[in-house]
């Protein structure tokens, strides 16, 4: 009784709505438990909070859900190598594997491995560390990078057996020739294979950083790979790592059904990543086209309104879509999501309308169409109550914010005080659109 005190209680603290928690604990309940989620994770995470890690994995699995847990282990082969004087190459992002370094990756990958599943156990939750069997491979590229692994099968025996058994699987990054020759994989790489090997409902990569960041080292909440990913590979703030980074997602996904989607969040906001519609991370999407409208249809009127009014609970004004003066409308295919965005003070655009249904919510069409918002709109207003939901996310999101009776207006991208002085006057001086007044207005 006090261990499921104890889970309902990290239930609550860490769940906003817990409507939207039943919905989602509902819908990965009803996944095959080996099918439920491939959780990958970063050997600094493991360095650095692997009890908060084992308490989190721990509370999916207090939950009935199954994560197959894989690691990796870059810091600690690092210092590892450096204090056996090993020096460490890397070819194309790839650790050059001599036999020297191999004597001492594997013990390194075992004692990661090994630690994590001891700290899952102390948190009351049965784990079996799986280090070799999964993965079968040869040589990338034996001249130029030694002991590196190229996986040719996967053998999910292993795994199967542990989930069939109620045991969390740990595997290790680590795989065997057909002669039993042990190589190095790159975890992403493992990742990769073990994912589309596995087809999971959910894929989740945990990372210090909780995300992908943009310019401002704000983490990207959604990212749709069918429009966002020329631009973002395309900017400068997008380093390396990060262009690294989304090529692999694009790679996973390019496989998997269209409805598939890979989560990068931290630790401590993996139940709010799984369980509310908002997430806590970057929910990366091959995603639907963000339509751009400069005009409503009647027909398109019609499907806006139907999609204001159940987004908000309220009836708009009969006379809303009149000599609206649209600077532009972006929707999702579906009429999931959508922002009404309309001419503003010194040609600043501002945001009238930004709606998401809840199911939209949960697939990240709300994240996708802000990113295409903020990236046809670097300059942008914006209105909400205070006692909105969402006004928390829109802090979040803003640069500046100025409230006044009941009301706050949001600024982003507006650098000269002038500006948005009349653009938070301008704001809170707008008629409201709906029928009665709303919390949600």
């Amino acid at each position: 009784m006090a261990e499921l005190r104890a889970t309902v209680k990290q239930v609550l603290s860490q769940l906003a709505e817990s409507r939207e928690a039943r919905y989602y604990l509902t819908q990965f309940s009803s996944t095959d438990r080996m099918h439920f989620a491939v959780v990958k994770v970063g050997g600094g995470v493991l360095d650095q909070q692997l009890d908060a890690l084992a308490a989190a994995l721990a509370f999916l699995r207090n939950l009935g859900l199954m994560p197959i847990i894989l690691h990796g282990a870059g810091p600690q082969l690092d210092a590892a190598l450096e204090e056996a004087g090993i020096e460490t190459v890397k070819r194309d992002g790839l650790r050059v594997t001599s036999p020297e370094a191999m004597g001492v990756i594997r013990p390194v990958t075992y004692r990661a491995n090994r630690q994590l599943v001891t700290a899952l156990e102390r948190q009351g939750v049965r784990a079996q560390g799986i280090q070799h069997g999964v993965f079968e491979c040869d040589y990338l590229d034996r001249d130029r990078l030694g002991l590196v692994g190229d996986i040719r099968r996967i053998d999910l025996e292993a795994i199967r057996e542990a989930v069939d058994r109620g045991v969390l699987p740990v595997v290790a990054s680590l795989g065997e020739s057909a002669t039993g020759q042990v190589m190095n994989i790159n975890a992403d790489f493992a990742a990769r294979e073990l994912i589309w090997a596995v087809e999971p409902h959910k894929i989740i990569f945990l990372t210090p950083t909780g995300g992908l960041l943009d310019e401002s080292g704000r983490v990207i909440s959604a990212i749709s790979l069918r429009t966002d990913f020329d631009y973002l590979v395309s900017q400068p703030w997008v380093h390396s790592g990060m262009q690294l980074k989304l090529q692999q997602v694009a790679q996973i996904l390019e496989k998997l059904p269209d409805t598939a989607s890979v989560s990068i969040t931290s630790v401590e906001n993996l139940a709010r990543e799984l369980f509310t519609h908002r997430g806590a991370g970057t929910l990366i999407r091959q995603g639907e086209q963000i339509l751009e409208l400069d005009e409503f249809s009647e027909s398109d009127a019609a499907r806006t309104a139907t999609l204001l009014e159940q987004s908000f609970g309220r009836k708009l004004n009969p006379g809303y879509f009149d000599n609206l003066p649209i600077s532009k409308v972006l929707v999702s295919e579906s009429f999931g999501a959508m922002a009404i965005v309309l001419e503003g003070v010194d040609g600043i655009p501002y945001l009238d309308k930004f709606a998401v249904t809840p199911e939209a919510q949960g697939a990240g069409l709300g994240a996708a169409v802000w990113q295409a918002l903020i990236q046809r709109c670097p300059e942008l207003y914006w209105r909400s109550r205070v006692d909105n939901p969402v006004s928390p996310w829109y802090f979040e999101q803003a640069d500046a914010s100025f409230t006044r009776d009941g009301w706050v207006a949001f600024s982003r991208g507006v650098r000269d005080f002038a500006r948005l002085q009349r653009c938070a006057e301008d704001s809170l001086a707008r008629e409201p659109s709906w029928q009665e007044k709303s919390d949600d207005d």
